[in-house]
This record gives structure tokens, C-alpha cells and sequence, in this order.
């Protein structure tokens, strides 16, 4: 009996090893995960590491359907390793829920509104100024001196002593509240 007729030939472009092995990876791959999608990303996959390594899809060098099988099955236990080293993650209930932007309560945004009002009542005209310039209306030291008309060295003190002034002022209250 000739061995070169029992060994099918196998064609040396991606197509042709894709026509031939495509379906029996993608089944294998399903049987392993259990999971339709899943099996393709690690098809996808083994396809990539098989165009990698083209010199290695021969009949000569041993069964070119058991070596993407092996790489099939590399791949979906480098993917489990990986979900379990990850944290769970979480899937929301239903796709509204998923695309809201997390909002606080307006309650929420009053009081800190009237807090940040009581603090800056304790300022210097000066001091609250560069303070509201800088952090309530969001601009640069730069931006809020030339709103203020004053150079930008000075925007950067009265930062430094309103803020030093907050904190000697009212740390030791926010200690004795905690």
C-alpha cells in the first residue's frame, strides 16, 4: 500500500486550511466552552497563531488538523486562566441601566453648594475671588489672572493662603465631627 495516497494533501494557503478545518475547530472549540461566541474568539485566534506559523501547516511535519486542535485548545485555557485571574465582572440587568450616567442627588448638590458658600464667606474679598475663579468656575491660574487683572503669581498666593487659611480654620471642626 502507497503512503502518499492515505495522506491527504493540504493546501498551502490560509483559505484552503480554513475551508478544510474551519467547521471541525469551530465545533471543537464550542464543545469546549460551551459558549458559541466564545468558541469563535478562540478560533479567531487560533487562525492568527496558525498564519504565524504557516511553515508548521504540513501534513509532513504531522497532522495539520490535530495542531490546530492543540492550539484551539491552548487558546481557550490561556482564556479561562484569564477570566480567573481577572475580578467577575458584572453584567447589568438590562441595557438602560448599563448606558445611565451615575447622577447625584440634587439634594446632594445643594447642600455641598451651601458648605463650599459658608467656607468662602470666610475668606478675604481677595482670597475668594482667585478661589472662585480658579476651582468653582474650573480656569487656569493663567485664565484667572487676567480675569481677576492681576498677574499670575499672585493668583497663585492667594490660592496658597485661602486655602491654608480653610484648613487651620476648619480641620480641626471636620476632626471633631468624624
Amino acid at each position: 500500500m502507497d503512503t502518499k495516497s492515505t495522506i491527504r494533501p493540504v493546501a498551502t494557503d490560509m483559505d484552503g486550511v480554513i475551508r478544510e478545518h474551519g467547521a471541525a475547530l469551530i465545533s471543537y472549540a464550542t464543545r469546549l466552552t460551551g459558549d458559541r461566541y466564545l468558541a469563535e474568539d478562540i478560533v479567531q485566534e487560533t487562525w492568527l497563531r496558525a498564519w504565524r506559523h504557516a511553515d508548521r501547516l504540513s501534513n509532513g511535519n504531522g497532522s495539520v488538523r490535530g495542531w490546530l486542535l492543540r492550539v484551539a485548545h491552548n487558546v481557550a485555557v490561556d482564556q479561562h486562566r484569564s477570566r480567573k485571574a481577572r475580578p467577575t465582572e458584572v453584567a447589568f440587568e438590562s441595557e438602560e441601566l448599563a448606558n445611565r450616567a451615575v447622577q447625584s442627588a440634587p439634594s446632594d448638590e445643594v447642600e455641598s453648594r451651601m458648605v463650599v458658600d459658608e467656607l468662602l464667606d470666610h475668606l478675604s474679598p481677595a482670597h475668594r475671588s482667585a478661589v472662585v475663579e480658579v476651582y468653582v468656575t474650573d480656569r487656569t491660574t493663567a485664565s484667572a489672572a487676567t480675569a481677576l487683572g492681576v498677574p499670575v503669581g499672585t493668583v497663585k498666593s492667594r490660592l496658597h493662603h485661602a486655602i491654608r487659611s480653610l484648613r487651620t480654620r476648619f480641620a480641626p471642626r471636620v476632626l471633631e465631627a468624624a
